[in-house]
């Protein structure tokens, strides 16, 4: 949660309170949590004061029975307003929907952003509930519901400026009905009604999503939940030998002078990683997460059959790219000992030679990049090399940086991520080429795992 202001005038604090009540329609297990969030704002009669509500806030949850064939408790009130598809404004606000966009994670996300003035909310403490439905255009018989309950604070009546919230869902393609409602403890109510399309181009219809069509879920806002297990089916071509890849991620930001992560940056990273755990050819991961900020080794995870994102999650924590180490700044050209060290220590490594090593990160542009003599000495890989480079903005940087040279040196291929579409495509080819690879290793007679 963060505040504009331009003049500090006396200060409230308090709590925001997320109230997440319901079912998931697909298994109906049961969910109660609370989410509570410390904030502060300012109340003057200056203009321009903003006080977001929910800026960190998960998305919105299914409410209890929602879903195909669920049954949904709701009040006849609210009911009857969803129902009556009419505008109200007795508690004046603004809605605007997010409109669904593609994510890395190859999910449509789509939702909708309030704005309410504080002084609708003057008072004591109040109690915000929102409502809304999703119905899918060819399924109409299948609307999903979401539910939020939000506590606001005592806010003084000169108080200016508004309240934002923001609610999120995820989709399958297809075309949506939304119907939404929000009202306080003295039933004043604001309600919106809008159609969504979630669709890919023409050219890009080949992409495998996560959710089927005309299919709504809820946000999924925990980035290192653990994977569902994955069906290891073996390739013929192949044999019998799953494939066994070694991916070493720098958990970085775009900005290499930035002081945190950015969710936008850590997502895509984390989407990398995923695409490749999902990948039913292969059997055994190795991970290295390093941060070149930092100049170290965040996690290692040795041989296993799948990755194990919490524990990376876990790791990542440790992070603090704010701080400055005394030691790495009397250290010349650190940066780049430490990248020589550790590409030189990870392809030396023949205890478990991988049929792949992926890179995976933001660009690393160093001084002085990996020395030659280094490269050579490391001497011809027995497997291809791959640099997956997530680059937001790849026109603001087009030179090739320290990591994009060393797979060069070894003949190895770079691929430029700054869409979920480039993902996909990538790692298709990836997949394709390391399999090219086996197949005719096997068949020059080089040995084989």
């Amino acid at each position: 949660m963060f505040l504009k202001s331009t003049t500090n005038v006396g200060r409230l604090e308090g709590a925001l309170r997320w109230r997440i009540i319901g079912t998931s329609g697909a298994r109906h297990t049961a969910m109660s949590s609370t989410k509570l969030l410390r904030f502060s704002f300012l109340c003057s009669s200056l203009p321009g004061l903003t006080f977001i509500l929910t800026s960190s806030l998960p998305g919105q949850t299914l409410m209890e029975g929602s879903g195909p064939a669920g049954l949904v408790r709701i009040f006849n009130t609210d009911l009857a307003i969803l129902e009556a598809q009419e505008p109200r404004k007795d508690l004046n606000c603004t809605v605007n929907q997010i409109k669904p966009q593609l994510g890395f994670d190859m999910k449509f996300h789509g939702g909708y952003e309030v704005s309410i003035p504080l002084k609708e909310l003057a008072g004591s403490e109040d109690l915000l509930t929102t409502i809304f439905r999703v119905t899918p255009e060819n399924a109409k018989e299948n609307p999903t519901h979401f539910s939020q309950r939000i506590t606001v604070p005592s806010i003084e009546p000169d108080a200016n400026g508004n309240a934002y919230l923001q609610g999120y869902f995820d989709m399958g393609e297809g075309k949506y009905h939304v119907d939404f409602l929000i009202r306080d403890r003295t039933e004043r109510v604001c309600s919106s009604y809008w159609d969504t399309d979630a669709s890919l181009p023409g050219k890009e219809k080949q992409l495998a999503l996560v959710i089927q069509p005309n299919m709504v879920a809820a946000a999924d806002r925990e980035p290192f939940r653990e994977e569902p297990p994955v069906d290891r089916a073996t390739d013929s071509q192949q044999g019998d030998v799953p494939l066994n890849v070694k991916v070493l991620v720098n958990f970085a930001p775009q900005n290499s002078r930035a002081a945190t992560l950015q969710p936008l940056d850590m997502n895509a990273l984390v989407a990398i990683l995923r695409s490749i755990a999902r990948e039913p050819r292969i059997g055994k991961f190795s991970i290295v997460a390093f941060n070149m900020q930092e100049q170290r080794v965040l996690y290692r995870q040795e041989a296993s059959e799948q990755i194990d994102f919490p524990a990376l999650g876990d790791a990542l924590n440790s992070l603090k790219l704010g701080t400055v180490d005394l030691k790495r700044l009397s250290q010349k050209h650190g940066d780049t000992e430490f990248l020589t060290d550790l590409i030189s220590q990870e392809m030396k490594d023949t205890k478990d030679r991988p049929d792949a090593l992926i890179f995976a990160g933001p660009k690393v542009m160093l001084e002085e990049g990996v020395p030659q003599e280094t490269l050579k000495e490391i001497g011809k890989v027995e497997y291809p090399v791959f640099y997956m480079n997530y680059n937001f903005n790849p026109q603001s940087n087009p030179w090739r940086d320290s990591i994009g040279n060393t797979v060069k040196f070894f003949r190895g291929s770079e691929f430029t991520i700054s869409r979920p579409t480039d993902l996909w495509h990538a790692w298709t080819e990836i997949m394709s080429r390391i399999v090219k690879f086996r197949v005719g290793r096997r068949e020059t007679g080089s040995p084989s795992q």
